[in-house]
């Protein structure tokens, strides 16, 4: 038999669709207010903290929608090729830059320069800046033999003494090494300095009277707890040197990105800038990331 139509189950279908649409329209109202909402609760927490939660998405999501809206500048000329040259523009340059070179190198030997300057400063900066900051904090003498030399030059930008190094050290590498090595070891000598205050009186007084010599608890204690503001100072302090690369790059430099954003923004090549300023970017950005890795294995307390 054939069954006869029944406006009502027409009707309910009509009801049920746009139930469901409400649901969907709700769950993506839902997962977007979530993106702002705070995150996840820890054991032992009420309420998610606020900041907790991943990023990544949100991240990329920004980072494409920038090159979009840099994209759409480019092409309805809103700004003249000269002054913003368009992202296809930019990665073409990339590809000349890598493969033929500007300014008598490739992108890798401007790189490998970059690098050699910055990290070398970095390493040195390491190797120096973390034990004066340490014995900073645990010394009242050697915080004032260097607590005045650091608050004088701290503030100044790198080239204001950027002659001087020059009349001193000529304008080989060592002067380039030295303006960037200056530049990062202020902050981490501060960083250091502070991780000491941090330590809690507590601990090392349980130290003291457990038995341990100063030197146990400034190893023990001190250095352990001082740690993560110790890695706070490397980060910041490799920012100040990328910042400072271009200033050093200045002295008769040869090669190396700052030489080349330099020596691109003489002939008015604004993309060989763009391209420039996007590498470097992308380097410290890295670092970075390899930072916060670093702080997640040695320091996994840390904010818990």
């Amino acid at each position: 038999m054939t069954k006869s139509f029944d406006p009502m189950d027409s009707v309910d279908q009509l009801s049920r669709r746009s139930q469901q649409n409400d649901r969907a329209k709700t769950t993506m109202l839902h997962r977007f207010a979530n993106l702002f909402a705070a995150g996840p609760v820890k054991p032992g927490e009420s309420y998610g903290a606020p900041g907790q939660g991943k990023s990544l998405a949100i991240s990329l999501l920004t980072t494409f929608i920038l090159i979009f809206i840099w994209y759409i500048a480019t092409q309805l000329q809103w700004v003249k090729p000269l002054f913003l040259p368009s992202p296809v523009a930019v990665v073409q340059r990339f590809w000349e830059v890598a493969t033929q070179g500007f300014a008598n190198a490739t992108l890798i030997e401007h790189t490998g320069w970059s690098m050699m300057r910055v990290f070398s400063a970095f390493v040195l900066a390491l190797l120096t800046a973390v034990p004066i900051g340490i014995f900073m904090g645990v010394n009242r003498i050697v915080r004032g033999l260097f607590d005045p030399i650091i608050e004088f030059y701290r503030p100044l930008p790198p080239l204001a003494y950027l002659p001087l190094v020059i009349i001193w050290l000529g304008i080989g590498e060592v002067s380039k090494v030295v303006l960037i090595y200056l530049a990062i070891f202020a902050p981490m000598a501060l960083s250091a300095r502070a991780g000491v205050k941090s330590v809690a009186i507590e601990q090392i007084h349980a130290a003291y009277s457990m038995g341990a010599t100063r030197w146990q608890v400034i190893r023990h204690i001190i250095l352990i707890n001082a740690l993560p503001e110790i890695l706070t100072g490397m980060r910041i302090g490799i920012g100040f040197g990328w910042t400072t690369l271009v200033a050093a790059e200045m002295v008769a430099a040869q090669a190396g990105l700052g030489f080349m954003v330099l020596n691109a923004a003489e002939f008015l090549v604004t993309d060989v800038v763009i391209m420039g300023i996007i590498v470097i970017g992308i380097i410290a950005y890295l670092f970075d990331l390899f930072m916060r890795y670093l702080e997640r294995k040695l320091v996994p307390w840390k904010g818990r």
